[in-house]
């Protein structure tokens, strides 16, 4: 089913983290959502982790019903209080976590990934199966994205992987996304190649 079976709509969704099933399999490709609670950073070396057999997760990541986003995000530690502040936090390609995904959705009960470009078939059939979507956040606003931070909670793996590999635990209030990939097979991604397509088609024939 893809998003033309399908009139998205306009108004934009409000949605608390941690997410609820019944909540995210209502969504629909097209759809604005806007987020609000908690938040997980992951990319390559987080991901390749948490799909490992045996990971050893602290008990303070949460991750059950909530969200994580493709960022490898800037951030500025103040000297005198310790804290950690965002400066930019613009989406990172989904695609390299193809691998991955699909394995940390099932195992973690994740209900939301944010990133960029769109994810393979394997991850969209995970989608469905076990109640989770895919949101594109805006790429190349990484400041304004920045700005819907509210504050660092704290920081799973630093040492481990680095900083723009860590799992930054972040707040956000009305973090803005557009759902790209839904729980009913809709694919915005493929779509939009099919008729990008389609056009070439047009031009050489």
């Amino acid at each position: 089913m893809t998003n033309s079976e399908n009139s998205p709509v306009k108004s934009t969704i409000e949605l608390g983290i941690p997410l609820e099933e019944k909540a995210i399999r209502a969504l629909r490709c097209g759809q604005r959502v806007r987020l609000s609670g908690i938040l997980y950073t992951a990319r390559d070396a987080a991901h390749k982790f948490l799909a490992d057999e045996t990971p050893l997760l602290p008990d303070e990541l949460r991750l059950a019903g909530s969200a994580l986003y493709h960022c490898g995000p800037v951030m500025v530690q103040d000297e005198s209080s310790g804290k950690w502040h965002v400066t930019a936090a613009g989406p990172t390609t989904s695609a390299r976590e193809e691998p991955y995904m699909a394995k940390v959705i099932r195992r973690y009960g994740i209900r939301a990934i944010i990133g960029k470009g769109g994810m393979g078939a394997k991850t969209l059939h995970a989608l469905q199966e076990y109640g989770c979507v895919y949101l594109s956040a805006v790429g190349g606003a990484a400041q304004v994205l920045a700005a819907a931070v509210q504050c660092v909670n704290q920081v799973f793996f630093l040492k481990e992987f680095g900083s723009p590999e860590a799992m930054w635990e972040l707040r956000v209030n009305d973090f803005p996304a557009i759902v790209t990939m839904d729980t009913h097979g809709g694919n915005l991604h493929d779509e939009v190649f099919r008729i990008s397509q389609e056009q070439i088609h047009g031009l050489n024939a």
